[in-house]
């Protein structure tokens, strides 16, 4: 019996609570119904703030437990916990203590998944990387199965998978937080402070993040950055091969030399052949394509880097006005994305508007970059107070800063100061939570205010 052939077995009949009622849970809810589990479902929400989500699950005999106690009273033998919620939350271990099961669906996934997997986590980069991947791989012929924090639950579609396909899977701290299993290559773009509002502290978060190669065998493989102190210091505890890529060191076995991307010695791909701005995501790609040696041949990945035009909220042009450009970066959630990005434009004119939810992460290092290369700096949000305080602490000319409570009020100022030749540019360096569900929300906000101009 194989091991997904023993978990439908073991699943059908059981009392099964799922913790989260997202778009991302819904397919992982219908799914265990579907092998004949008992389900209850969790969410601080209420019925109303649910709406479809709640009307698609109740007539399927879900049971529910909504509003601030969705926790208590939990009665289940297994629990899928939600990847935001840490595993020492009171009732979490309470159930643990009673004999209940408490996972989660990309633990169950790793358990089960006939496929060969491919897994990348980072505090940046780590969402554009797993994309080339999976394009990349895709390019070259192989079945693949994009997943983990980006697409669907991937535990719903094993049964279609084979021993030949490829999960390619981007992976968050929080998914990787209690695991137990590594992937035969695993990816480490690079790691900085970040989610210190859910981890107890960076160390913490450092530890998380390890979990992607502890537990490789000898013929697994890790391939870490060598420019970062902390992937390098990981790479030292590697169980298989090692692979690493850098800006700069040619001892690496990726590295940027002459213009290229070099593999040991051998040019690969010209970087400005990479349609995607800015040195980091070069770095995407050294990292991808360390990944994938062996199994995509180089004519492939120069293909890719010729038609990839990026991920939604990355950069991401959204329209020029009176010689004004226009550009969404709503995934930078730390201050080290937006000092990447900011470098992107670095000579040119930017209006940078930013803030948002406070991670407990520092800002120091954000101060420079952006008195150096800011024109007007827009705050909004709750980290406002720390991305000024980092700008005039910084020992350099500050930029005019305007402060605004609405993102309409925002758009609306950032169109009318600025001139022809002028960068606007949404790269909030904080996460989107004090306002928005999500930073794509945030994003497609921005981007509609943007075109309704």
């Amino acid at each position: 019996m194989t091991a997904l052939e023993q978990f439908k077995t073991n699943i059908k009949g059981k009392r099964v609570t799922v913790v989260g009622i997202g778009i991302s849970n819904l397919p992982l809810i219908k799914y265990l119904i579907a092998l004949g589990a008992e389900v209850a479902a969790c969410d601080k929400r209420t019925k109303d703030d649910l709406g479809r989500n709640y009307t698609e699950l109740e007539p399927l005999g879900v049971k529910f437990s909504l509003g601030e106690n969705y926790l208590k009273n939990i009665d289940a033998q297994i629990i899928f916990k939600t990847p935001g919620m840490r595993y020492d939350v009171p009732e979490l271990v309470a159930a643990r203590e009673k004999g209940t099961i408490v996972t989660s669906e990309m633990e169950v996934f790793f358990d089960i998944c006939p496929a060969h997997i491919i897994a990348v986590t980072g505090s940046d980069g780590k969402t554009t990387t797993t994309t080339l991947i999976n394009k990349m791989m895709t390019k070259a012929g192989y079945k693949t199965w994009l997943g983990g924090n980006i697409g669907i639950p991937l535990l719903t579609k094993a049964e279609e998978m084979k021993a030949d396909d490829w999960a390619v899977l981007e992976l968050s701290s929080f998914q990787l937080h209690t695991m137990r299993k590594s992937p035969e290559i695993a990816v480490i773009t690079n790691i900085s402070p970040n989610h210190l509002d859910v981890h107890k502290n960076y160390q913490e978060y450092i530890d998380a993040k390890k979990n992607i190669m502890l537990y490789q065998s000898d013929s697994d493989i890790l391939i870490i950055n060598a420019d970062n102190k902390v992937t390098a210091e990981i790479g030292k505890e590697a169980c298989g091969k090692l692979k690493s890529f850098s800006r700069s060191d040619k001892t690496a076995d990726f590295y940027i030399d002459g213009g290229f991307i070099c593999r040991r010695g051998e040019q690969v791909l010209n970087i400005n052949d990479i349609a995607i701005p800015g040195m980091h995501n070069v770095e995407n790609y050294m990292a991808a394509m360390a990944a994938i040696e062996g199994l995509v041949h180089d004519e492939k990945i120069r293909e890719v880097a010729k038609e990839f035009n990026g991920v939604e909220h990355r950069i991401e042009f959204v329209r020029e006005i009176n010689g004004v450009k226009y550009y969404n970066s709503s995934i930078d959630s730390s201050p080290n994305r937006t000092v990447n990005t900011l470098r992107v434009f670095e000579g040119k004119p930017v209006i940078l508007i930013s803030g948002g939810k406070d991670k407990g992460i520092p800002y120091d290092d954000i101060g420079a970059p952006i008195a150096e290369g800011v024109k007007t700096l827009i705050l909004i949000g709750a980290t406002s107070d720390k991305i000024e305080e980092a700008v005039a602490s910084c020992g350099r000319p500050t930029p005019q800063i305007i402060r605004k409570n609405s993102y309409e009020d925002v758009v609306k100022c950032a169109h009318e100061i600025a001139e022809p030749g002028d960068i606007v540019l949404l790269s909030p360096a904080s996460t989107s939570f004090d306002m928005f569900r999500n930073f794509e929300e945030r994003g497609n906000l921005f981007k509609n205010l943007v075109k309704a101009l």
